[in-house]
């Protein structure tokens, strides 16, 4: 079964410093058919105007995860991180008790392109924690790279919750295939390019959806890079 969320369908939101893209309902954007998948809650597409950026706010209870396609953000929090992250890292944030922060576009020239993502944890009240891996140098087209894990395996970085997070580089014509549990569901979010996968073709900001499968046979048109959520 499969469920194509076509970009040009998501919510929308443009407060002149920022530009965003909801894959899921967030903030004043509501659709009751797009509350989330599985524990996957929001996917925000997000551009950022230069020296701009979201001012101190507090969250509780997620994991927030930000994944840079272009520029570089800047993060600060209440328990004393402070970071740049570019393209080829990932970063996690685990709100528990309560944890404050913002993050900025670095650039006074530049326009940051990024994710935001948002996952229910599976421990709730947890002490709030921050962690931050480059993935550049290990990352090969045609392969999937595990970037965020239950266990932090393989250094990925450590998801409170059952959800492996695999990102992919697809030269034209490469092609890639991911086997995995018929009892599990599967999220893919392509950040650039043009696929099929499992027969539906796919291009960039969309997303699918995909239960009661067992692999992905995945092909690309032209250059590509998406993310996979395999989820519980």
């Amino acid at each position: 079964m499969m469920n194509h969320r076509v970009a040009d369908q998501r919510g929308k939101a443009n407060f002149g410093w920022l530009d965003s893209n909801h894959s899921f309902s967030f903030g004043s954007y509501y659709h009751p058919q797009h509350m989330g998948f599985r524990r996957l809650r929001v996917i925000n597409e997000d551009r950022i105007t230069p020296s701009s950026g979201f001012d101190t706010h507090s969250h509780r209870d997620m994991e927030i995860i930000s994944y840079v396609i272009s520029g570089a953000l800047k993060h600060e929090d209440s328990v004393g991180n402070v970071a740049i992250i570019p393209p080829g890292d990932i970063q996690r944030m685990s709100a528990g008790t309560g944890i404050s922060h913002s993050e900025y576009n670095h650039s006074d020239e530049q326009v940051t392109h990024f994710l935001q993502i948002w996952i229910e944890p599976n421990q709730y009240g947890i002490t709030p924690g921050y962690e931050q891996k480059s993935f550049a140098d290990r990352l090969q087209p045609g392969e999937l790279l595990l970037i965020g894990s239950e266990n932090g395996r393989d250094d990925s970085i450590l998801i409170h919750q059952d959800v492996n997070l695999y990102v992919a580089k697809l030269d034209p014509n490469q092609s890639i295939e991911h086997l995995y549990d018929q009892n599990r569901h599967i999220w893919v979010q392509v950040i650039h390019g043009d696929l099929t996968i499992n027969g539906k073709r796919i291009q960039a900001g969309d997303g699918l959806a995909i239960s009661e499968e067992n692999k992905l046979q995945i092909l690309a048109e032209k250059n590509s890079e998406i993310l996979i959520f395999d989820l519980a």
